[in-house]
């Protein structure tokens, strides 16, 4: 896939999709950049993979703060080099009926999902420019085509940094830097677990529920981080270098290709 040796930038990276991701691109020798909040679980990754041989350098950051992400960017240019890959991973969820949602949540959801993609996409876009290459891949969600119960505003946030994502692929082209979308739907992450109510909560999800009008799940299954991620390594890596601005949903048929 032409990966070897590139520099690729991964927030979200310390659990669920960003850690499959981080391992992925690893494996394929690319020298992996994982930023994330969560200092234990990005600690952890980091002796993990390393103890495996595989490059990984770590950076506690948090994507709200703009000025933070700039200095992150500008360390790793400066002291690995040009980022030639990037994913939009760090993402959370915050589930609650419009009538009771607050302003602090609804902000805080937008403030990662959307303003998170934002603030990092455009630093490591700016360097890209100059260099007339790169690939950024976004990960959104399914949730950003379908309304979904006590969910916008997550939904909300994900339908942004969607179109966001799409403008900056339409500006980029001129440059030679493709931007693209993953969106998963129901996932076995950690996310995923805050909307299961009991230990059916798989079965639940595969069969959907019309009290809350969730299709459900025609391949039978929620996917695995794993499987996102190879979907990621597909949409930066020279394979796909004649696509960009896509959204590729992958939720096992859950939306009907909406």
């Amino acid at each position: 896939m032409n990966l070897t040796g590139k520099v690729a930038l991964v927030t979200g990276a310390a659990q669920g999709i960003g850690e499959a991701v981080v391992r992925m691109l690893g494996e394929y020798g690319v020298q992996v950049v994982a930023v994330d909040k969560n200092i234990t679980a990005l600690d952890k990754l980091v002796f993990d993979l390393t103890a495996k041989g595989i490059f990984i350098k770590a950076f506690v950051a948090d994507v709200r703060d703009s000025v933070c992400v700039e200095d992150v960017v500008n360390q790793i240019e400066n002291e690995m080099g040009p980022i030639e890959i990037l994913v939009n991973v760090a993402g959370i969820l915050r589930m609650s009926p419009i009538d009771s949602l607050s302003d602090e949540e609804w902000n805080e959801v937008f403030s990662v999902n959307s303003n998170g993609v934002f603030y990092v996409s455009r630093s490591v876009s700016r360097r890209m420019m100059s260099r007339k290459s790169g690939s950024i891949v976004t990960v959104g969600s399914n949730a950003a085509s379908v309304p979904r119960m006590h969910m916008s505003a997550y939904a909300a946030s994900k339908a942004a940094a969607t179109m966001f994502t799409k403008c900056l692929g339409l500006e980029m082209a001129k440059y030679n830097v493709r931007c693209n979308l993953v969106s998963p739907g129901s996932t076995d992450t950690e996310m995923q677990r805050q909307l299961w109510t009991d230990e059916n909560g798989v079965k639940k999800m595969i069969a959907g529920s019309q009290d809350t009008y969730r299709l459900g799940i025609p391949l039978n299954k929620i996917a695995t981080p794993s499987e996102i991620a190879e979907v990621v390594l597909f949409l930066v890596s020279d394979k796909a270098s004649h696509i960009t601005m896509h959204n590729l949903c992958i939720d096992g048929g859950a939306t009907l290709g909406v």
